[in-house]
């Protein structure tokens, strides 16, 4: 039996001239924990709405278990949906707000009771039942949003960045439970976020996104480590990417030298983006580096330094060390064959 829960084909969806989706393909595991991820307008909360059933796709198909679903309301989908501003009833305590689906549902008040029970155990509000949701944090309210989801037992749940309201220490806590809270009741997580390190550090997979398109879907460690293309490369974490012309198989030409890499399958003398990132740039003298460059800044980021070094040929690399060369220095930067990503260059229309 198909582990595929949900499945996008060829799926697009327009307003009026605009395409906020084009033709995309895309499937979804049972108990997984998915995120699109893109900028604003690539179309990731668009795919959201389709799934949950807000909205209904110009053409192409959603199928949820092999069954077509393009029609089917959303109070009929077993999906569930926390919006990024939790949609809360100001009126209702803590749990009324989690009891409102099930009472819809006319489910039993004993029953009520027992998963109420069980759901702020697991959101860790035990105790909170009767608080006025207005005087709760930021995190309280976004707990008592998931409960209220998860309490009517969906296959699904659907979030649209949930976590961009609360701060950064906030929101790194609720990234840890959101992704236990996964694990542990085994339901499938489509999470929407334009934040490159909550998708990374959150996700089972990750579908990056621009202009309606999907530009690679992929483990975080393979989408960090194997960009498909400069626009990946770029969003996903920093990165320098400069012009190179690939000779042959495993060696690419850049920065006036040519460099070993493990890269293959290119045309010879190919024009292709060379993906370098700023941790795999290793500071080494000067006179037993191809690569040479003036130090123009150094930040200290904490963990690491921060410097800009421009090469001779007035290319600004980024590099990311624990190691600091003062400003106005000259230094070489080394690096492995495993360290230089090569892609093609895509050409825009």
């Amino acid at each position: 039996m198909s582990d595929i829960l949900v499945e996008l084909k060829a799926v697009s969806k327009f307003y009026d001239e605009t395409a906020a989706l084009d033709g995309i393909d895309l499937y979804i595991r049972k108990n997984e924990f998915v995120t699109l991820l893109g900028p604003s307008g690539c179309g990731k909360t668009t795919t959201l709405r389709l799934i949950g059933g807000f909205e209904q796709p110009t053409a192409g198909t959603i199928l949820f278990e092999g069954k077509d679903i393009g029609t089917v309301p959303p109070y009929k989908r077993r999906v569930n949906t926390v919006f990024q501003r939790y949609a809360l009833f100001s009126h209702l305590n803590v749990f009324e707000n989690i009891a409102f689906g099930l009472r819809i549902k006319r489910t039993p008040e004993k029953l009520i009771k027992e998963k109420i029970s069980k759901m702020l155990q697991q959101v860790n509000l035990e105790g909170y039942e009767q608080r006025d949701v207005n005087s709760l944090s930021g995190g309280q309210q976004q707990r008592v949003a998931i409960a209220r989801a998860l309490v009517n037992e969906p296959e699904i749940l659907l979030l649209d960045e949930p976590l961009a309201a609360l701060d950064l220490k906030l929101r790194r806590e609720m990234q840890h439970e959101l992704k236990s809270m996964q694990k542990q009741l085994g339901i499938t997580f489509i999470f929407v976020t334009h934040d490159q390190e909550e998708a990374l550090s959150m996700s089972d997979t990750v579908v990056v996104m621009k202009d309606g398109k999907i530009q690679q879907i992929g483990t975080p460690v393979d989408i960090y480590n194997e960009p498909k293309n400069a626009f990946v490369a770029d969003f996903i974490g920093e990165s320098n990417i400069v012009d190179g012309i690939m000779h042959r198989d495993y060696l690419v030409e850049f920065a006036g030298s040519s460099f070993e890499c493990v890269d293959f399958g290119f045309g010879p003398d190919e024009e292709v983006d060379v993906v370098i990132r700023p941790e795999d740039l290793v500071l080494i003298p000067a006179e037993d580096a191809r690569l040479t460059g003036i130090v123009r800044s150094v930040n200290f980021l904490g963990v690491h330094y921060e410097m800009i070094v421009e090469a001779d040929d007035e290319t600004a690399w980024l590099v990311h060390s624990t190691l600091m060369a003062p400003v106005g220095s000259r230094i070489g930067l080394g690096l492995e064959p495993v360290d230089i990503h090569i892609m093609k260059k895509v050409r825009e229309p």
